[in-house]
């Protein structure tokens, strides 16, 4: 302990001499642990933070395989396979054997009134034992329990996120007790959760929690689906017995999922054998670890924050290799010191001991000063996220983080602190004590030359990686949807949801498209209950007269309602046949039109598709035709990404139930001017309704982009930070070497080179550095680029654009680093240069 103390005040002594590189070195280090802590924050509460529930290693996921299906299906994100009805919920609830408890949630979106004021909020719709299956406390009054979850309609309770009560009630405790309107319906506030609880689902953040009993004031209309087999709409969560694995419950519970499809198929009639071989022979009920809880977002985040945090690393070790390069330079002028130690009795062991007390206390301080950066960092970040202003990830430096950042700290510290270690582990002693200066040896410079060359290389490879993200959201942003975006408003109503009769919607629709529509600098006025380019959509199957499907066809059609003014209005034409009208309405026969990969893969070409008839569904009995009308052009309705998809368009007025619309109004003035008149007139038509996601479809467009376009701002930053790292890794090494050549150069203008020459020196040594890491990091960039070719659109991993501007850029600071070197070479006097000897 005394010799570590010893060495302790000495590496603070030798730190405090050179101010100049302890504050360098802090720096270039702490850039690299903030970035990488920044990042792995939102990594880790995205992939790998268990619930902060009670004991969360004991939850379970549970899925059912199984591609047929009959009835309809929401899946909210997380998948068809994770859908289940409320019949065979409540089975697997009091039937099931491995479980201290089951709960099940869905989302919803509500309409909230309260002292007058209306407004969009999100609920979740669980079962009554939610909370105590979980373990969640309550901040307030109470929470939901299993007797505020029996009769529909009977139990109009409601508990508060804490965030809610927070922002929206100012956390008054008052407000317990007291009485709101969730689309229209009087709920009494019973409860407010723990803060730190927002949702079993990461991701969502729901304003209130409402029991599975009140789903028809929740989702008016839908109080069917508690008794409907065939409507899959909610998530199932379990909570293992003690001591109970994951794979033993799904081999316990195996008989009864199988018995209760063979229930729900003998309900469902008569199938073809290929459909009940899908539905029963096929289908199992799987159990997957749960401590991390459900996710309708995991899926898309996983692959881009794993990229990112690929990026991030090799910025830190870009730093750490800038480093250990500059602890090189300053070892050099201690080999004097280290010798003489050794003279004095000192072993290897002593001295490796030194050089690694100084690099941990560099760490720490690149470890402290990391811990300043990653806080601003991680809430640029959050914010980029939140597009429609929240989000589920918070700015919060915990314990778990803090770990992290002075781990790698430390980790690195003792990587970079090597470098000079093995320098100085057996110096020549003899010589080292007798020379009068201090320079470094051939061997300390080559070693120095390969970490730029290494440097460069790494840059390199974050250089490829980001030219690749931006021509990929390049690519995106001009990708033809067929769709005219220009000068088009996007907005979101639900008359229900704020009050309105059932019976009112379909004539304030009417009322809100026609009115609208005379507007000053509007051209035309569409609708439909599905959004466009808001990646996410109703689709379903069909069955096509006259068609044979083969066995492994499973040809999904999305299948938007929409309004007569929709197509002109989305700029999307008819190609064959004719457009919706206003006679296509519930007195007359029902009519489709179809796109044009529809009517190819069912009839081969568009002409053939019209007066040809569709039913929804597989394997129907009585199959409710409808002739298809029309073909329209193929659109893309879903995202960017996705190919067009067959799509089925329904006349609005012939579907028996539609409350929320998405208008589409096209406007001849730039869209936002236009903002202000649209909302005062719907709030003349209807004072009480609110109006959600007003924004122009560009807008639209980048908001689904979001993922995108932070993977691009990381990718650039992460990119110029390793590059300027590079940058100044290249002029130390020339600086360093031009400097020991001082003599060398000096004979040579001695000898009659002209300083030009000399210049070109200092130029091709960079040049031959730079060159070296590039030639070895282009194929590695191109091999390492297929891991990211699940993030790309319209590009290649070997993108010839790409790699010539990154090589490009390399030369240009490769160049910028040598000018001033090669201007001090050219400037040296050879008099001065051989006394100096």
């Amino acid at each position: 302990m005394q010799t570590l103390i010893q060495d302790l005040r000495f590496s603070l002594r030798q730190i405090k001499r050179s101010p100049g590189f302890m504050i360098t070195a802090v720096l270039t280090l702490a850039l690299g642990v903030g970035a990488n802590t920044a990042i792995f924050s939102l990594l880790d509460q995205a992939l790998l933070r268990s619930l902060p529930v009670r004991a969360p290693e004991q939850l379970v996921v549970l899925s059912g395989t199984g591609k047929a299906w009959d009835g309809h299906s929401s899946n909210h994100g997380a998948g068809v396979e994770q859908s289940f009805s409320y019949p065979m919920y409540r089975d697997l609830r009091d039937r099931g054997t491995a479980f201290n408890g089951l709960i099940a949630t869905a989302p919803a979106g509500i309409g909230i009134t309260r002292n007058d004021a209306s407004d969009f909020a999100d609920a979740e719709i669980v079962s009554g034992n939610y909370f105590s299956v979980l373990g969640v406390p309550a901040a307030q009054g109470r929470l939901l329990t299993a007797s505020d979850d029996t009769t529909p309609g009977a139990n109009p309770v409601v508990v508060l996120n804490h965030r809610y009560w927070q922002t929206h009630l100012g956390a008054d405790p008052r407000a317990v007790g007291e009485t709101i309107s969730i689309n229209g319906a009087p709920f009494q506030i019973i409860g407010v959760a723990a803060p730190t609880f927002q949702s079993a689902v990461w991701g969502q953040l729901p304003d209130v929690f409402v029991p599975m009993s009140m789903l028809d004031q929740v989702i008016p209309g839908r109080g069917k689906r508690l008794q409907d087999h065939t409507d899959r709409w909610m998530n199932i969560i379990g909570r293992l017995k003690a001591g109970e694995t994951p794979q033993h419950a799904q081999v316990a519970m195996a008989p009864l999922w199988h018995a209760l499809r063979a229930e729900e198929l003998k309900a469902l009639g008569t199938k073809s054998q290929r459909f009940v071989d899908e539905y029963l022979t096929r289908s199992e009920l799987v159990i997957a670890p749960g401590a991390r809880g459900l996710s309708y977002e995991r899926d898309s985040l996983q692959k881009p924050l794993y990229a990112v945090m690929g990026m991030a690393l090799l910025v830190l070790l870009i730093a750490a290799v800038n480093v250990a390069s500059l602890l090189l330079v300053r070892s050099a002028a201690r080999v004097r010191e280290f010798s003489l130690r050794y003279a004095l009795g000192a072993n290897a062991r002593r001295v490796i001991q030194q050089l690694l007390l100084e690099g941990v206390l560099i760490g720490l301080a690149g470890g402290a000063a990391g811990l300043l950066i990653a806080p601003m960092c991680l809430h640029a970040l959050v914010q980029q996220l939140a597009t429609d202003g929240s989000t589920a990830f918070t700015t919060t430096l915990d314990a778990r983080l803090l770990a992290f950042n002075f781990a790698i700290a430390l980790g690195v510290s003792v990587l970079f602190s090597l470098a000079p270690a093995v320098q100085l582990l057996r110096p020549d002693i003899v010589n080292s004590l007798k020379q009068q200066t201090t320079t470094a040896s051939g061997g300390t410079l080559n070693f120095r030359r390969l970490i730029v060359s290494l440097q460069v290389g790494l840059s390199v490879l974050l250089l490829v990686a980001s030219g690749l993200f931006v021509r990929t959201m390049q690519n995106l942003k001009h990708v033809d949807t067929g769709i005219n975006t220009s000068h088009l408003i996007t907005f979101h109503v639900d008359p229900l949801l704020s009050g309105y009769p059932k019976e009112k919607i379909p004539a304030l629709h009417q009322q809100m498209l026609d009115t609208m529509a005379a507007l000053p600098g509007v051209q035309s006025v569409g609708a439909s209950d599905d959004p466009e380019l808001a990646d996410t959509g109703h689709s379903g199957d069909f069955t096509v007269e006259g068609y044979n499907a083969p066995s492994d066809d499973e040809y999904i059609v999305e299948i938007p309602d929409v309004t007569p003014s929709f197509f002109h209005a989305m700029q999307e034409p008819v190609l064959v046949g004719r457009s919706f009208s206003e006679d296509d309405d519930a007195t007359h026969p029902p009519v489709v039109i179809v796109n044009e990969s529809f009517a190819k893969h069912y009839f081969t070409n568009s002409a053939a598709a019209i007066g040809r008839r569709l039913a929804p569904g597989e394997d129907v009995k009585t199959p409710e035709y409808m002739t298809i009308v029309g073909v329209t052009r193929d659109a893309k309705h879903r995202n960017l990404r996705d190919a067009v998809n067959p799509t089925v368009f329904t006349p609005l007025k012939q579907q028996k139930k539609v409350d929320q619309l998405y208008f589409y109004v096209r406007t001849a003035t730039q869209p936002e001017q236009a903002f202000a008149l649209v909302r005062q007139t719907i709030k003349q038509i209807a004072p009480g309704l609110a109006v959600d996601e007003m924004r122009t479809m560009d807008d639209q467009i980048d908001t689904t982009l979001s993922n995108e376009r932070l993977i691009e701002l990381l990718a650039i930053s992460f990119g110029l930070l390793a590059t300027m790292l590079a940058g100044v890794g290249l002029y130390g090494v020339l600086a360093f070497s031009t400097a020991q050549r001082t003599r060398e150069i000096g004979i040579r203008i001695a000898l009659g080179s002209t300083r030009l020459g000399v210049s070109r020196l200092v130029l091709l040594d960079v040049l031959r550095l730079a060159g070296i890491g590039v030639l070895v990091a282009i194929p590695c960039s191109i091999v390492l680029g297929r891991l990211l070719q699940s993030q790309l659109f319209g590009v290649s991993t070997a993108d010839p654009f790409t790699l010539i501007a990154v090589v490009f850029l390399i030369a240009m600071v490769a160049l910028l680093a040598a000018v001033i070197p090669a201007r001090r070479a050219s400037s040296v006097d050879p008099t001065t240069a051989l006394r100096a000897e």
